[in-house]
């Protein structure tokens, strides 16, 4: 489990800490120094890195040739970098590769968001969670490749307690939004697997059923 301080530091704002660990645990890994190498669907036997600097090498390794994750998000290496001299010690670093990791997420989140069409019902708020995830781990939405794609902007459906206290005339208007414990809980033994696509979500609980 992320150390909460780590979370409130580090990750995107736009994602409750419930919501990170959630997304960690189903698509991330527990280790920093995770390398995930995958080349034609099949997954690259590696090494395991013992330190950052060797995990970068590994990461320079493949680059451009394989499909690369890496870190406690398994953020898909090289994303935005058209050179390998732009490849850096940071996506290891726990806090970085947090940072990066939620940022983008969020931006898949934001996509999924606008393709459902921004609905503020809670019943379909689980699947969405489920295709955010399953987006990030395969790299395309509805045949949008989600990491390349730009970010529509607008709200996340990934959002929850605390509520936010918005200050107006020396009043303050509570914002409440979904709580973490309305979604379902994510399988930690996810994926760092980023082309697993038939892993699934389970949705029985929905409603209470």
């Amino acid at each position: 489990m992320l150390d909460v301080a780590l979370i409130e530091k580090c990750a995107d704002p736009s994602l409750t800490p419930a919501i990170v660990e959630q997304f960690v645990a189903a698509a991330g890994s527990d280790d920093p120094l995770a390398i995930t190498v995958k080349s034609g669907g099949r997954l690259v036997l590696i090494p395991k890195p013992q330190s950052p600097e060797a995990a970068l090498d590994i990461v320079r390794e493949h680059f451009g040739k394989a499909s690369v994750r890496v870190g406690l998000t398994q953020y898909p290496a090289g994303v935005g970098m058209t050179d390998i001299a732009q490849l850096d010690a940071a996506l290891v670093e726990p806090c970085e590769n947090l940072k990066r990791g939620t940022a983008l997420f969020a931006k898949v989140a934001r996509i999924v968001t606008k393709w459902y069409g921004s609905p503020t019902s809670k019943e379909v708020t689980p699947q969405m969670f489920e295709d955010a995830v399953y987006a990030w781990r395969t790299g395309e939405f509805e045949g949008t490749k989600v990491f390349q794609a730009e970010d529509p902007g607008g709200a996340t459906f990934l959002r929850g307690r605390p509520l936010r206290k918005v200050q107006n005339d020396e009043k303050s208007e509570e914002v409440e939004t979904m709580t973490a414990e309305e979604y379902p809980a994510q399988p930690a033994a996810a994926a760092t697997d980023a082309d697993a696509a038939e892993m699934r979500i389970d949705l029985s609980r929905i409603g209470g059923r």
